[in-house]
């Protein structure tokens, strides 16, 4: 026990609370800080990250959607935050399916919300289930330490049916403003980048660089060969937000570039596969499981 602490919450937090105005009204939220990273954990969707804060500056991008319980197609819903998951009956468009999937509208079950002097974690459970279909269960714990720059998230899939259950999952993280500005540049072991559309291959001397917002600039994506980490420095704010991932078990990663004016952000997304007419299926069989993790570092 620190003898200059009087109480926990002088230097670390995690408060549990329901939003009460606005287009926020009924969502379930885990306010956590432990005194570097402050980040806020959305239980009402499938315990995604709504925002991630490094020492009071935001690292996350936010759409002009903003967050709510309700449903609404995509295009009026998507809100970014700093990580969105995707799958597992999609990933991407799929015809006849919600785009990137329905997991991630998914309420979560909480088992675990501590906050000691060993860490911050939380653990929940979100279901994607339908009768007589699938019913796949993931655990997910999110986890860091006093004064660390680093978060860790840690999922575990199991098939708890008794047939084989096919699945895509993609992690959506989203980085905005400040932490994403014009001269920033990704980095990282890139060994190839391959363009998915025909804009994004014109545009493909800068897929590394992130340059000034444009009005009306179409997005660009990029499959990119990296073998487990990426990250994007910004010298403007002196910091590079760093991405870590299990390469086993997320093969594919994509580059998302919006540098629309107003629509303004860098996805990195680890992934099990490709997308559009590359998209493929992994197979749990009854009872496997599959291992995920990513870690969020900013220093």
């Amino acid at each position: 026990m620190n003898p200059k602490v009087s109480n926990l919450k002088q230097i670390m937090t995690l408060r549990r609370y329901t939003v009460t105005d606005g287009a926020e009204k009924g969502l379930d939220v885990i306010d956590c800080d432990n005194g570097k990273l402050r980040f806020l954990i959305n239980v009402t969707k499938a315990l995604d990250i709504m925002q991630l804060y490094h020492e009071g500056q935001n690292m996350s991008f936010v759409s002009k959607n903003g967050f709510s319980p309700l449903e609404h197609d995509f295009g009026n819903r998507f809100e970014g935050g700093m990580l969105y998951t995707c799958g597992f009956d999609a990933v991407g468009g799929r015809e006849g399916y919600t785009t990137h999937g329905r997991h991630h509208n998914n309420t979560a079950e909480i088992v675990v919300a501590k906050c000691d002097e060993e860490e911050i974690a939380v653990e929940g459970i979100v279901r994607d289930t339908a009768i007589f279909g699938e019913n796949l269960v993931l655990r997910r714990r999110i986890s860091t330490k006093l004064g660390s720059d680093t978060l860790t998230i840690e999922d575990t899939l199991t098939n708890e049916g008794f047939t084989p259950a096919d699945y895509a999952v993609l992690y959506h993280v989203n980085v905005g403003y400040p932490m994403l500005d014009e001269g920033g540049e990704i980095k990282g072991n890139v060994k190839n980048v391959i363009p998915r559309t025909p804009y994004a291959k014109e545009c493909l001397d800068e897929a590394l660089k992130i340059t000034a917002p444009e009005a009306g600039r179409e997005e660009m994506c990029y499959y990119l060969d990296v073998d487990g980490e990426i990250a994007l420095e910004n010298k403007r704010i002196n910091k590079t937000f760093k991405l870590s991932f299990t390469k086993d078990t997320l093969p594919e990663f994509l580059e998302w570039k919006a540098e629309a004016s107003g629509d303004f952000a860098l996805g990195l997304e680890p992934s099990t596969t490709r997308l559009d007419e590359n998209l493929s299926f992994k197979t749990l069989q009854a009872g496997e499981k599959k291992i995920f993790k990513i870690e969020i570092s900013v220093k």
